[in-house]
């Protein structure tokens, strides 16, 4: 047990090592204290019903069994890049005392409660605020909390590089996404159009265009012509970059908070939020802010990414059995493969005669159905909530 921790203790040197010698190789050598990270948190993850549920989302899960929730391992994904005391997490507020008890390294005043959902755009907008009410220069990762990576030197890798390349002056307004190299035709993710066909990982690329998810036929032709990458959904900025960008192209936003700027950082905040939060537009910081800036670039990367954001995707990375079934729980499967079954401990199962089918079942309540259809459960779970009132 002891060679086991003094080995995990050397590989977490090495990493850090690794990541310092990222930022000394740079031009400007970053200044680590100035980095944040926002993590944002509000989700319910209901493609993956009905696992996660609204009292209990994803990413406060251990999905794939790894003795960690997603958020948990977001953090610590960053922590080499981060001080602790620079993470931000934006969240629902009813789950602000969850994400207390899975990240304690976190200060109260470092979860900032959303009294309701209103999309990406304004949730970083508040995260925003909040740390111009500590810093007017500050270097800024975006990441959702839910996200896997299986090669985490490489992400760290690309994230220092990312920091460098905004902190430089002449970069100072760039809105930096990370985009993933595809691996197959995927209709769940949007796609980002590099401006230079020969991009290697790594390397920073204005980005040409930007596309919703599309059609299978499409996304194939994405994929073969080698210059699309899927959207992770992670960015990287400066502070006064992404204030500048939101004041320009959402001011229906920053009008609100500019309102409220002395309350950020004090006890009033809160009271501001509570009262204003839900005046700003239910809108995306993809499509208010990155498809209309000509500012935005991309990263090239491949570090065995996943959002791990439907029963599909979690089917792609989980093990497998003879019959390339991912099964969890007491399930006894006859004649049946290519599926994912899923039942709750305390439950048993026997599924007998599917092919490419999802059979899960937690809390009272049950799915099966198509692989294929993954993209319409966050669709039927509306419907079912409108039965039941």
């Amino acid at each position: 047990m002891c060679i086991i921790i003094q080995l995990a203790n050397i590989q977490k040197k090495l990493v850090i090592w690794e990541i310092k010698r990222i930022f000394a190789t740079q031009k400007n050598i970053l200044n680590m204290n100035n980095n944040y990270c926002i993590i944002m948190a509000g989700g319910i993850g209901s493609r993956f019903w009905p696992v996660s549920k609204t009292e209990c989302p994803k990413q406060f899960l251990d999905i794939l069994g790894t003795g960690k929730s997603f958020i948990l391992s977001t953090f610590e994904r960053f922590l080499p890049l981060v001080p602790a005391s620079n993470f931000l997490v934006v969240t629902n507020a009813m789950y602000k005392d969850l994400v207390l008890q899975h990240i304690p390294e976190l200060s109260e005043s470092q979860v900032l409660c959303e009294p309701m959902r209103r999309n990406t755009a304004p949730c970083i907008a508040y995260a925003a605020y909040r740390i111009l009410s500590q810093t007017s220069d500050a270097n800024i990762v975006v990441t959702p909390a839910d996200h896997l990576v299986t090669n985490e030197t490489e992400f760290q890798h690309i994230i220092a590089t990312g920091f460098n390349f905004v902190s430089q002056t002449e970069h100072s307004n760039a809105l930096l996404t990370i985009g993933i190299k595809p691996s197959r035709p995927e209709t769940g993710y949007g796609y980002i159009q590099t401006g230079d066909a020969n991009c290697p990982n790594g390397e920073v690329t204005k980005v040409a265009s930007f596309t919703e998810k599309p059609n299978l036929e499409r996304a194939q032709q994405f994929v073969e012509s080698g210059r699309y990458l899927w959207n992770s959904g992670i960015f990287i900025w400066t502070l006064q970059g992404i204030l500048g960008a939101l004041k320009q192209y959402i001011p229906a936003i920053t009008d609100i908070f500019d309102g409220g700027k002395t309350a950020f950082g004090t006890a009033d905040e809160q009271k501001f939020i509570n009262g204003h939060f839900g005046d700003c537009p239910d809108i995306s910081i993809d499509y208010g802010v990155m498809e209309k800036s000509s500012e935005t670039c991309t990263i090239p990367a491949d570090f065995g990414w996943s959002d791990i954001g439907t029963w599909g995707s979690l089917f792609v990375h989980a093990a497998k059995d003879q019959s390339n079934n991912a099964v969890k729980g007491n399930a006894l499967l006859v004649d049946t493969a290519n599926s994912v079954v899923n039942v709750e401990d305390g439950v048993e199962a026997i599924v007998e005669g599917l092919d490419n089918c999802l059979v899960a079942y937690s809390g009272k309540s049950l799915i099966v159905c198509r692989l294929n259809d993954e993209q319409k459960i966050k669709n039927w779970v509306a419907e079912l909530s409108k039965n039941k009132a």
